[in-house]
C-alpha cells in the first residue's frame, strides 16, 4: 500500500511538455524544454507523425488516476518552465554560437518572459577577442583599425567616446571632483538640460549616461529628437516608463535632443512625469534655456552650461582620432610600433603634419564635430587625388601627407558661430560694448568684424554705437555724438558692404575717446528718487527775479 501510494505521488508530480506531450520531473523539464523550443519541436512532432496516421492524442497530466496535477507547477517562482527566464540563462547547443538561435524565435519565449526580471544587454566583448560557444577567447591579431576610406558615415560619430576618460573638455561639469560625476558613478542620475554650441558635447555626454546604465543594467535609454517627434510618440515613451517602473522596478532615462523645439505646450508632457520620477529627462538644447524651455521645467531640471572646446581639448580629440585610425603624425615618435606598418599592399601609407592638427584645432572655433569632419574631408581628399594620378596605376601603396594648406584649403574660412537672434548675439554686441569701454580698439574691431561677417544687421550696431556716444563717452567728448549718429545716417544710405568702414571708423572713435559715465549715472538717480519718493510732489521753482532790461518795452510782457 505504501508503495503504491509512493508510486502515486511520483506520477502526480509529473509535468508535460507543452510541446512534444512528454512527461518530465521538475527537475528536468527546465533541460528538455530548452532543448524542444529551439530545435528539437519540429523533429519530435515529424517523428510522432511519422509513427501515427492520427494526431497524437493529449495525455493526461497524471499518469494512472485523475488527481489534479501538481500546484508547483504553475505557482511563480518554482522555476518549472525556463520559457519564462531570458535567453541568456540557456546553455548554448550544439551547431550555434552563443546568442544566435537558428530559425524563428518562439513566440513564447519572447513574450512569455517574467516581468520582473531585468534585461540586461550582454556586453561586448572588447576588441582583440571572439566569442565561440558562449566563450571569449583572446584571438591571435587584434582586428583591423577603422579606415577613413571605408568609413560610410562622419568621423564625429565614428569616434564619439563611450566612457568619461575618452570626454574631453568639460573638466569644469563632469570632472573628477565634480558632483555630477559623484552622481553619475553612483548612477543617481537626475533630470538635465545639457545647455551648450555645437559640437561641444551634449549628445555624447547623453550617449555616455545610456552606456553606464546599460552596462549596470539600473536604467532603459530611450533617444528621441524635437525636430522628428511627436508628442504622441513621447506620450507612448511615457507610458512604456511606467509599465517597466511598476514591473520590473526599472527607470527610464529618456534623451531629447533640440528640445527647444518642442513648443511651451509640447513641454508640459513633461512636467508631473519628471516630478514624481517616472522618468529621467536628458535636454540638450543651443538656445539660452532661460527662454526656451518652461521655467516648471527648469526648476524640475538642473541645468549644466557645456562651454565651447579649448585648443587644448580639441588637440587632444584630434591626437585621439589620428591613434585610432593608425594615421602618423609628422615629427612625432610611435608609441606602438606595429602601427608604422599599416598598409596593406593596397592601401595608402597616411601621414598628417602636426601644424595641420593645430590649424584645425584652432580653425573649428571649439566645434569637435567640426574638428573631426574636417580632418576626414582633408585625407579623403588627399587619398582620392593620389588614386586619381597616373603613379598608382602601378597598384603599390601610395604615401600620402596631409600638409597644413590641404586643411585650409577643405575649411577655406574659420568656423564662426552666430546667430542673428540667439545667446551668440547678445554675447557678441556685450563684447562689442566692453572692448569699447576699455578702449581696446583691435578688439572692438574685431567683434565688429565678428557680427558683419556672421550676418548682423549694420544698422542694429549703429544704434548700439548712438547709445554708447551718450552712455559711455558722455560729456568727456561731446562729439562723440553727432559723430556716432552720423554713421547711423550714412549706414541707413549705402547699406552693406560698403558701410563697413563707416562702423568701422566710428567704434575706432569711440574706443579711443575719454570715457564719462557721469550722465548716466545722474539721471539713474533722478529715476530712483522719482520712483522712490514719498508725500507730495515737488511744486514748481520761483521764477527768478527779471532785470529791468529784459523787460518788452512794447508789451510790457517779461
Amino acid at each position: 500500500m505504501a508503495q503504491a501510494d509512493e508510486m502515486s505521488s511520483s506520477a502526480a508530480d509529473l509535468v508535460q511538455c507543452p510541446v512534444c506531450l512528454k512527461d518530465f520531473t521538475p527537475t528536468t523539464i527546465n533541460k528538455h524544454l530548452d532543448v524542444c523550443l529551439l530545435g528539437g519541436a519540429a523533429d519530435s512532432t515529424a517523428s510522432a507523425m511519422a509513427d501515427s496516421s492520427e494526431p497524437p492524442l493529449k495525455k493526461p497530466r497524471v499518469s494512472g488516476g485523475s488527481a489534479p496535477a501538481s500546484p508547483s507547477v504553475n505557482k511563480p517562482g518554482t522555476g518549472s518552465f525556463s520559457l519564462f527566464h531570458s535567453n541568456k540563462l540557456k546553455p548554448p547547443q550544439p551547431g550555434e554560437r552563443a546568442g544566435v538561435s537558428h530559425g524563428k524565435h518562439s513566440p513564447v519565449n519572447n513574450k512569455g518572459q517574467k516581468r520582473g526580471a531585468v534585461e540586461e544587454a550582454d556586453p561586448e566583448p572588447a576588441a582583440g577577442t571572439e566569442t565561440v560557444r558562449g566563450h571569449t577567447a583572446v584571438s591571435v591579431k587584434a582586428p583591423p583599425a577603422p579606415s577613413l576610406l571605408t568609413l560610410n558615415k562622419p568621423l564625429a560619430d565614428t569616434l564619439r567616446p563611450n566612457t568619461l576618460d575618452q570626454y574631453f573638455g568639460q573638466n569644469q561639469v563632469v570632472g573628477e571632483q565634480t558632483l555630477i560625476r559623484s552622481l553619475l558613478d553612483s548612477q543617481e542620475i537626475p533630470s538635465l538640460i545639457l545647455w551648450g554650441p555645437p559640437g561641444c558635447g551634449k549628445t555624447t555626454l547623453a550617449h555616455i549616461i545610456a552606456s553606464t546604465s546599460k552596462k549596470n543594467g539600473t536604467a532603459r535609454f530611450v533617444s528621441l529628437s524635437a525636430t522628428s517627434t511627436s508628442t504622441n510618440e513621447v506620450r507612448e515613451v511615457i507610458k512604456q516608463a511606467q509599465n517597466e517602473l511598476r514591473l520590473c522596478k526599472r527607470k527610464t532615462i529618456m534623451f531629447i535632443d533640440e528640445i527647444h523645439r518642442f513648443n511651451k505646450s509640447q513641454q508640459d508632457t513633461f512636467l508631473p512625469h519628471v516630478e514624481c520620477g517616472t522618468v529621467t529627462l536628458i535636454g540638450a538644447t543651443t538656445e539660452n534655456p532661460s527662454f526656451q524651455v518652461n521655467a516648471a521645467l527648469l526648476s524640475r531640471c538642473r541645468v549644466l552650461v557645456l562651454e565651447r572646446l579649448s585648443v587644448e581639448a580639441m588637440g587632444s580629440i584630434l591626437d585621439r582620432a589620428v591613434a585610432t585610425l593608425r594615421i602618423r603624425v609628422l615629427g612625432r615618435e610611435l608609441s606602438n610600433p606595429e602601427d608604422q606598418d599599416q598598409s596593406d599592399g593596397h592601401e595608402p601609407k597616411i601621414s598628417i603634419e602636426q601644424k595641420a592638427l593645430d590649424t584645425i584645432a584652432y580653425l573649428c572655433d571649439g566645434d569637435a564635430r567640426t574638428g573631426l569632419n574636417s580632418l576626414q574631408l582633408a585625407v579623403q581628399a588627399q587619398v582620392s587625388l593620389t588614386r586619381s594620378s597616373p603613379s598608382a596605376q602601378n597598384g603599390s601603396a601610395q604615401e600620402i601627407v596631409v600638409t597644413e594648406e590641404h586643411v585650409k584649403e577643405g575649411l577655406q574660412r574659420s568656423h564662426i558661430l552666430y546667430d542673428k537672434a540667439g545667446e551668440e548675439h547678445y554675447n557678441s554686441i556685450s563684447a562689442l560694448h566692453k572692448s569699447m569701454r576699455g578702449s581696446q580698439e583691435n578688439a572692438s574691431l574685431y567683434w565688429l568684424g565678428r557680427m558683419l561677417e556672421g550676418g548682423e544687421d549694420p544698422l542694429y550696431v549703429a544704434r548700439r554705437l548712438v547709445r554708447f556716444a551718450s552712455e559711455d563717452v558722455g560729456m568727456a567728448d561731446p562729439s562723440a555724438l553727432p559723430q556716432a549718429v552720423s554713421a547711423f545716417q550714412a549706414c541707413h544710405f549705402i547699406g552693406m558692404p560698403e558701410c563697413e568702414v563707416i562702423l568701422a571708423q566710428c567704434v575706432v572713435y569711440l574706443a579711443r575717446a575719454a570715457k564719462s559715465v557721469e550722465i548716466y549715472k545722474a539721471y539713474s538717480n533722478v529715476k530712483a528718487c522719482l520712483r522712490n519718493h514719498k508725500g507730495p510732489a515737488a511744486s514748481r521753482p520761483p521764477a527768478p527775479p527779471q532785470r529791468p532790461h529784459e523787460t518788452d518795452e512794447a508789451t510790457g510782457l517779461r
